[in-house]
């Protein structure tokens, strides 16, 4: 995705979930960071593309669409554009994903839970297993599989996460078996075992553990188990915790250490 000139990332504000281990809830939850009119984001945008980005990369973007898109068209009548990736916790509504048909290049979406009881305690996302995967179905109708230029830098695609859960190795498993069983196994996944707790996890059981290496081999298993031939998979290993912001600050206290 970022290439040898890295992916030009910029983060927005405010999610779509409200993720109980949120590593970064001060910018997702609280709505922290920089107010920036719509010339300011253009002028990030032709910073990052003049020094070389491979693509302007939006995380949660959601919520500012309207704005982005804005400072996007005035870029592109200026003459410069890069390929987007639209970097999402894949809590989409369909008609609005729509509407981004032929702008959005590279979808980068997650499938979270299988269970809807579990996206409620986790992220407050009730109904989130539908509407993620029907997200994500149109996501895959507008872009197909995963295309790479000559660098191997991402062109045009969908690519799926799967964050490993405590106690919740099962969801994940099931989400690659609906994956496999309605996409097909040729969309690129990547599986995550980075969870770390953070936030109001940190005292809040199931959440307040990593998962267990068994629980992310099971995961694993499954994915070369049903074939899947594109995508990552990451090594389990202990993360350090010195820069998660939400590991270092008290839930309520963004000012903490």
């Amino acid at each position: 995705m970022s290439g040898a000139k890295g992916s030009g990332t910029i983060f927005f504000s405010r999610c779509t979930l409200s993720c109980v281990y949120c590593q970064n809830y001060p910018w997702s939850q609280e709505g922290q960071g920089q107010a920036t009119p719509v010339e300011g984001l253009a002028k990030m945008m032709v910073s990052l593309a003049r020094e070389g980005c491979h693509n302007w990369n939006f995380v949660s973007p959601t919520p500012w669409l309207p704005w982005i898109h804005e400072a996007w068209s005035r870029v592109v009548a200026d003459g410069l554009s890069r390929p987007i990736v639209y970097n999402t916790s894949g809590f989409e509504r369909v008609d609005q994903l729509r509407v981004m048909a032929g702008w959005a290049n590279v979808y980068l979406t997650d499938l979270r839970y299988a269970e809807d009881a579990s996206a409620k305690a986790g992220s407050d996302g009730a109904g989130y297993v539908r509407a993620s995967r029907e997200a994500l179905l149109e996501m895959w109708r507008q872009t197909g599989p995963l295309k790479m230029d000559e660098e191997g830098v991402a062109e045009k695609g969908t690519i799926c996460r799967l964050l490993v859960l405590p106690g919740r190795a099962h969801e994940a498993v099931a989400n690659l078996e609906w994956l496999a069983s309605t996409v097909g196994t040729g969309i690129p996944v990547s599986i995550m075992a980075q969870y770390t707790p953070a936030y109001k996890a940190l005292n809040e059981a199931p959440w307040n553990r990593r998962p267990t290496q068994d629980e992310y081999g099971l995961v694993v298993e499954a994915m070369e188990r049903l074939g899947f031939s594109e995508g990552w998979i990451q090594e389990y290993e202990t993360p350090s915790q010195d820069n998660l912001v939400g590991f270092k600050m008290s839930p309520g206290n963004p000012d903490s250490n």
